[in-house]
């Protein structure tokens, strides 16, 4: 089982006290290692095999015992960490790292120095066509991609991690994974992008092309390719490779049971998998908040950002895999996304729904039309075909606009996730659709992927374009939520936990305005040159002011209303239904009395020392 070391003496006893080769073969040791060979199924079991080898049998040197390497065993535990997860397994006790391998300075062998030799021998042998980082172009099922994504993860523990943003339907993982020089923390300043793939669930080349994007991240980092590098350690990126796991499995079970593999993906509908389990479009499931936009956008005074969810949407039927994107783009601070499709060959961006339902076709701009259109132009530029005037190609309807387009001047649709994001949040969303055929055969992967690999990357890199600052009190003091307006752009930016904003722009001159409840207002003037390779820093400190809460109780005939005028913010109202369940337990006393919630005008009057009116206590 061993003899394929580097190596061919070894001595007994053994590290782990057998006297004889009769002693290791028969132990539970090397039965257990067999086993993990068999169970972990390709994920790391070369490195295991050999690790746990150097253990049985070390290597014997002048008589005497030369112990593995301890920084190899760390490193491999690591890495090999959720291939264990996958099988529910614990390390294996007899590979403790600790106790049976040994420091650089105590003298020590590394039992896969021949394995990595052979792998760069192999990574050497590649043409300068080829990527340095080996990559298998192949399909993913969604176990393989999980396992694939963790083991990225792994690799790069020190730049990775992965996490859930909840399940679909059908109980399988939404899982992302994010790359950033301190992964699991926002940091001040560093803007934070998305790329979501696989939305609907036949659309599946972009879910392929970000998974080898996640590989290629975390190789190129330790390969110290520099742009890499420099877009890490700037940047915190999110890939959530397949929102829509339910519908893959079904679009790529039609493809299997086809008794042709290279026509399989042909015969693939249009519609099969598309949906998630519950039959729901995913992209037609979110909130519509672009209709609340275009009854309101002639109102003088009102905000067209951070647009609030009606309470009637929570009455319709909203996908798990919906809420669950709703919950994650509400957590973060993202300042821009893409969301790969397939079906044709062009870049769209909000608007998606056309201003005048009726009309199916219709320009409908948004505020940030000229900077979407930036976003749009930079995706669509770096791909080899998506902009030039072939007539003949795949999407050849948009070669007039060199391959991007209006949402809702393609054709319109209400429920979309970007309009969602322009509305509800900071974050600005470009929809990417990557090619006519939606299951490209697998023989097209590697083309695709050479086709996309930049203009991914310089999408990516364009998140550093615009202003970026701190807002702060006097006493520096970052303002949380704190409001960012640009005069002639009617879309403002909010600020996030720390104080800290970005807003894309184009270069030019604007006029910045901060301003935040209970502080003063502060602008100024901003020249942003052609010529700027990053976003310029604008940093406003705001004074605080006298606040005035203004209540309005009024008394009409002989019964009791009460109206107000609520300045909380109501974009914090997110999801009633969770309101309700945290109420609907009773809140019990230590004297075992049920405690009521208090109403919403409580806390003004307490801490005000003024005694609310007896008509209003009696309402309680």
């Amino acid at each position: 089982y061993c003899n394929d070391m580097e190596y061919s003496r070894t001595i007994f006893p053994n590290i782990l006290g057998h006297r004889s080769r009769l002693d290791a073969e028969s132990g539970a040791e090397y039965l257990l290692l067999s086993v993990i060979h068999g169970l972990l199924n390709g994920e790391c079991s070369p490195e295991i095999r050999l690790l746990g080898c150097s253990v049985l049998a070390s290597p014997c040197q002048d008589d005497k015992m030369i112990k593995p390497c301890r920084s190899t065993c760390d490193a491999l535990r690591r890495d090999c960490a959720h291939a264990f997860e996958a099988i529910e397994m614990a390390w294996p006790y007899f590979l403790d790292c600790d106790r049976f391998f040994a420091s650089n300075e105590e003298g020590c062998f590394d039992p896969l120095a021949g394995l990595k030799a052979r792998q760069e021998l192999e990574m050497s042998s590649l043409s300068p066509e080829e990527p340095s980082t080996i990559i298998q172009f192949t399909y993913t099922s969604n176990t393989q991609m999980y396992s694939l994504l963790k083991r990225t993860a792994a690799k790069c523990a020190q730049i990775s991690r992965v996490y859930s943003i909840g399940r679909s339907t059908e109980g399988r993982d939404l899982l992302v994974i994010e790359f950033s020089n301190n992964p699991g923390q926002h940091e001040l300043l560093e803007p934070e992008i998305k790329l979501v793939a696989n939305m609907h669930g036949n659309e599946v080349l972009g879910r392929q092309l970000v998974i080898y994007m996640a590989q290629y991240l975390c190789s190129e980092y330790i390969l110290g390719n520099q742009r890499i590098q420099t877009i890490i350690n700037t940047t915190r990126i999110h890939i959530l490779a397949s929102m829509n796991p339910d519908g893959y499995e079904l679009a790529a079970s039609e493809v299997e049971d086809n008794s042709d593999p290279e026509l399989g993906h042909l015969l693939n509908g249009w519609t099969n998998g598309r949906t998630n389990a519950q039959n729901i479009d995913l992209n037609r499931n979110f909130p519509d908040l672009t209709s609340i936009f275009y009854r309101n956008r002639r109102s003088r005074h009102y905000r067209i950002d951070h647009v609030a969810i009606p309470d009637a949407y929570w009455f319709g039927k909203v996908a798990p895999e919906t809420y669950a994107v709703m919950k994650w783009i509400r957590s973060l601070p993202f300042v821009q996304s893409a969301s790969l499709h397939g079906g044709d060959l062009v870049v769209s961006y909000p608007f998606d729904f056309s201003r005048h339902p009726q009309e199916e076709r219709m320009f409908s701009p948004t505020p940030d039309e000229q900077i979407l259109k930036q976003l749009a132009r930079t995706y669509a530029d770096a791909h080899a075909t998506m902009s030039n005037n072939d007539t003949e190609r795949c999407g050849a309807s948009f070669y007039r606009t060199r391959g991007i387009i209006n949402g809702a001047l393609w054709y319109s649709f209400a429920g979309g996730m970007s309009d969602f994001n322009y509305l509800h949040t900071n974050c600005l969303e470009i929809t990417v659709e990557l090619g006519c055929d939606k299951f490209p055969s697998e023989a097209e992967l590697y083309p695709e992927w050479k086709r996309n690999k930049e203009p991914l990357l310089s999408f990516i890199e364009s998140v550093h374009r615009g202003i970026k600052g701190v807002v702060q009190d006097v006493g520096g003091n970052g303002i949380k939520g704190a409001t960012i307006s640009v005069r002639g752009i009617r879309k403002d930016v909010t600020t996030a936990e720390d104080g800290d904003y970005w807003r894309l722009l184009n270069p030019g001159t604007h006029i910045l305005t901060a301003t935040a409840k209970g502080y003063s207002r502060v602008s100024k003037r901003v020249y942003l040159p052609h010529n700027m390779d990053k976003a310029g820093r604008v940093d406003f400190v705001l004074e605080k002011v006298g606040i005035f809460v203004f209540i309005i109780l009024f008394k009409q005939f002989h019964s009791n209303i009460l109206f107000y005028i609520s300045f909380l913010d109501t974009w914090d109202r997110f999801d009633p239904y969770n309101q309700f369940e945290r109420y609907s337990e009773p809140d019990v006393s230590e004297g075992g009395l049920e405690r009521q919630e208090k109403p919403w005008w409580w806390t003004y009057f307490s801490q005000s020392g003024i005694s609310p009116p007896h008509w209003l206590l009696r309402s309680v």
